[in-house]
């Protein structure tokens, strides 16, 4: 029998199978997956192979390969990573530039994972109802800084069904990933597009300003409109994970487009001459922020896993 991981808690999960129905299942013995030292050998978005019991919970024997995955370091004093979710079509950082704020960094580290993983990403902007004149000038420069990198973004309010009318179409017949930082609106964006799933939210915290947690373990939900949404805990940090310094910007679309013209194959666009990329940042054509988080990433040598 056949499935997909819709919701997992460690060595226990629940199975999708092929025709439609919905099984409790475990792993059989201790499981590996090939390659990859992680905390959770079973992820969200797994296709799985498995034999059902006579009492009709699910032994698993089998996790075929993933056509992708995204992970991110486990722990500040971990040095494995944690796979967030696999298999996934798109994945959708959700970000707000208030009540929670989203910092750019954070956004970046994400979108470098997905590049990483040859997963296409795109931006919703939520609580957008919320802004002062201020945050809506912040919210301009975001979505030029994130659009001219290639990165589609979007500007909602979860609260407004007319804001997200043009949303459901996009998860439809996919599977889609949503992230971001506790308090963003994942769960509140994901009940607008399906009123049905009535997925548990929560306020954000009036004294620090922070998200709450509300999803404690990732768990894949089917859309009305035939596609999926793969609802992720709160993130508070995303580290990168398992990647090469000479490959970092190769991770930047903005970069990456650009790196043929610099003077030397092995530029790391940092102080090295006739580079392409600097000069690109000189003219402004490379957002300044997007080339400060850049330096930063590739500075974090204290980041395990990063190399």
């Amino acid at each position: 029998m056949k499935g997909t991981v819709v919701k997992s808690t460690g060595s226990s999960c629940v199975v999708l199978l092929d025709n439609g129905d919905q099984i409790n299942a475990t792993l059989k013995g201790i499981f590996r997956t090939k390659g990859i030292d992680s905390t959770n050998p079973l992820a969200v978005g797994d296709k799985v192979g498995l034999i059902i019991s006579e009492d009709g919970d699910g032994l698993i024997e089998e996790i075929e390969e993933r056509k992708n995955h995204i992970i991110r370091k486990a722990t500040k004093l971990s040095k494995r990573s944690h796979i967030v979710a696999a298999n996934i079509d798109c994945a959708y950082l959700m970000v707000t530039l208030s009540k929670p704020k989203t910092h750019l960094l954070f956004i970046d580290r994400f979108l470098v994972t997905a590049e990483a993983y040859h997963i296409p990403a795109r931006i919703i902007i939520n609580k957008t109802d919320l802004y002062d004149e201020k945050l809506k000038k912040q919210l301009a420069e975001v979505i030029e800084t994130y659009e001219s990198a290639g990165y589609k973004c979007f500007p909602i309010s979860a609260l407004d069904k007319k804001s997200i009318d043009g949303l459901s179409e996009l998860f439809a017949n996919s599977v889609n990933l949503m992230a971001g930082n506790s308090g963003v609106g994942k769960s509140t964006l994901i009940n607008a597009l399906d009123p049905n799933l009535n997925i548990k939210t929560n306020e954000v915290s009036s004294h620090h300003g922070t998200g709450k947690h509300t999803t404690t373990f990732a768990e894949m939900h089917r859309l009305k409109n035939g596609g999926f949404i793969i609802d992720t805990p709160g993130l508070k940090s995303f580290a990168t994970y398992d990647m090469e310094k000479e490959d970092l910007s190769h991770r930047f679309p903005e970069m990456r487009k650009l790196m043929g013209q610099c003077q030397f194959g092995n530029c790391q666009h940092i102080n090295e001459p006739k580079c392409a990329i600097l000069s690109a940042l000189e003219a402004g054509e490379i957002a300044k922020t997007r080339y400060k988080n850049y330096l930063d990433i590739y500075n974090s040598d204290k980041i395990e896993g990063f190399r």
